[in-house]
Order: C-alpha cells, then structure tokens, then sequence
C-alpha cells in the first residue's frame, strides 16, 4: 500500500508536524518508504461544503444519472471540498456514499415539502397529515439527515409563509429523531425559523429571518446555523422578478437580504455553530466554498480562523468525519500561505488529498 509524507503547519494545532497517510487513513507514526507529497505550507483537514445539491442540475431540475452526480462532486473536490452534506436530492444516489475520488457524503433524501409550493420536482410535496411519515421515510432514504422545507412563498397572501402549521412542523422534527435522523430546515421567514428553533431542529438552513432572542435560543441549544449567503445574495434577482404580482413579498426578501449580514454576525457572537455552506445546485454553480468563506468573513464579520474552523476541522467534526487526528481520515488541503492571515489563499489549494489519494 502506498504510503504519502506531508509536512508543514498543520491547523488547527499551529504546530509544524509530519503526517503520513497510509491507506484512507492519517498516523504520526512515521512510515518507512513514503513518498513526500507536500513539504511546508499549512495544511488543514479536506473542506466541506455544508449545504450542497449534487443532486439537482445546473438550472434547477433533477439530475439525469450517477455520472451527472459525479461531474458536479468532482467540480466541490477539485475546489478542497472533500465532504459534502447534500441537503435533500430529488435523485437517489447511495452509491455514491463511499466511492474512490468523490468527496465523503452526508445526505438527505428528497426534501419534504408543502403542496404546490415549491420548486417543481424537487421535493415530495405532501398535506399536513402525511409529513411525519414522509419524514420518516426520507430518514431512510437519507443516510442520517432530513430536509424540511419550512416556508416558501404563499401566493394568496403574497409573501412567505410557513409551510404547514405549527404543530405539524414541530411533528416533522419529532419524526426525524424517532427514525435516528438529523433535521435541517429551509427557512427565509421570521415565523417558521422560530418554531423549528423552539421544536429542536438541528439546523437552520439560511435563517434570514432570524431574532436575537432566536438566536440566543440556537446557541443553548447547539443548534447549528448554515448561512448560505451566496445564495441570499440572490434575493435582490427574486425580488425583481416578483415586484409585479408579489410587491410585498419582493420588499421582505430585500429587508432580508439587506439585514443577514448583521443576523450572521449575532449567530456567531452569540456562540451558534456556524457552518459553510454554498447552497450548489440549481441556480449556484459549484467549487464555491471559498466565495462562501470570504463572504462569512468580509461581511459578516467573522474571523478568519473561525472561518476555517466553519470550514473545515469543526464542519468535519459536526458531520462525523475525522480531522487530521490520528487514526483520522487522510483528506487535507495545502496552501502555499497561511489563510488566517489572508484568507484569500483558500481560493487556490496547492495539494489536494482524498481518501488517501492524490486529487492535485
């Protein structure tokens, strides 16, 4: 078996240190005979994109088939994304969960979503009766994460609103950690986030419509907050294709947009795990994670080394997949420069390793 040498300052530790990668696996137990791959820089555990859909196509319709899956995980991996968390596939793909040269998988099954109210063929659309057991079923179908849709836009009262009842979304997360899943939700409005917050979700998708008083909640609570400011960046194109049936529902989504920077900051102050994510699939291109990092730091404020950390160690960590531990998993970006000082040196990995194998 191949044995590779990688040396340099590895992060989180701050601490020159030599790692050897025997296999799919990190030791630092030197091995005899292993090629050096990589001799200084800073080296970090492989990046993860939180909040990613390689299960839907470029332009928003399902995808076609595994390779299709494959060509847009293979766009993340050759950015330093080396796990991915889909968050709700329209497209079933386990298969995909342990193959050679894609980044590591934690998925969920199809979003569960709200009757004629969301993107078309996207999620399985059901009345308020039948979403326990359509969450159940999609815990299955997932490999230990749920998608809810939370709200969306109500044409009849012209602006977002919850998906379902109160009860009912407090019942698809009692659903979801019956069936030993994980749930995050999609939500933009002020009303829906507070009640998934009060009922015990695990992650807030977005949050645009997040309050102090919600936020103080999350961070007690340890539930996680992926922002996915790329994709709030695009709430001012929403607005303007809407003003004219929807003038409400355009104002609110520029408010929400125009505040998130300030509502981001105040997750991270306040202690809520923050994550990144890209929100790829559909009208986000993939390969963007460091965009997303940059956003995090230059606008809301986030420190760089936090950024990492969201990025990278804690990410991996919160979805199950070891660092640069030993023992751990042997995924891990170089960069020539350190990124705590200029982040920017995130945009072009110099060596990319996973599962042990040489991706550049």
């Amino acid at each position: 078996m191949t044995a590779w040498h990688v040396r340099g300052v590895v992060l989180p530790d701050d601490e020159v240190r030599d790692l050897w990668l025997v296999g799919d696996r990190v030791t630092y137990e030197p091995v005899a005979g292993a090629t050096t791959i990589a001799d200084g820089g800073f080296v970090l555990p492989g990046l993860v994109d939180a909040h990613c859909h390689i299960g839907i196509a470029p332009g928003g319709a399902p995808i076609g088939s595994l390779d299709q899956a494959r060509e847009l995980a293979a766009v993340d991996r050759d950015a330093g994304v080396l796990a991915i968390r889909d968050a709700g596939s329209p497209y079933p793909y386990p298969e995909l969960d342990d193959e050679p040269g894609l980044p590591r998988l934690a998925r969920a099954g199809r979003h569960v979503a709200p009757p004629r109210r969301y993107l078309r063929d996207i999620g399985v659309e059901v009345a308020a009766a039948d979403v326990p057991a359509t969450v159940t079923a999609q815990a299955r179908a997932g490999n230990g994460w749920v998608k809810l849709v939370g709200d969306w836009i109500e044409r009849d009262a012209g602006d977002l609103a919850p998906a379902w009842d109160d009860a009912t979304l407090a019942a698809a997360v009692d659903a979801a950690h019956a069936a030993g899943a994980r749930i995050a939700v999609h939500t933009f409005s002020e009303s829906a986030v507070e009640t998934m917050v009060r009922a015990g979700v695990d992650s807030v998708e977005h949050g645009t419509g997040l309050s102090l008083d919600l936020i103080d909640v999350m961070a007690r609570q340890g539930t996680a907050l992926v922002p996915t400011m790329i994709n709030i960046a695009t709430f001012g194109n929403i607005a303007d294709r809407a003003r004219d049936k929807f003038p409400g529902y355009a104002k609110h989504m520029l408010a929400l947009r125009d505040g998130f920077p300030d509502v981001v900051r105040a997750a991270y102050e306040a202690g809520v795990p923050v994550y990144v994510g890209t929100d790829a699939g559909g009208g986000i291109s993939h390969g963007l994670a460091a965009r997303e990092m940059l956003l995090l730091h230059e606008r809301a404020g986030m420190p760089a080394a936090d950024v990492l950390r969201a990025a990278s160690w804690g990410a991996r960590d919160w979805l199950g997949f070891p660092g640069l531990v030993e023992g751990g998993l042997a995924d891990l970006v170089v960069y020539p420069g350190d990124p705590r000082r200029d982040l920017r040196v995130v945009e072009a990995p110099q060596r990319i390793v996973l599962r042990g194998r040489i991706v550049r």
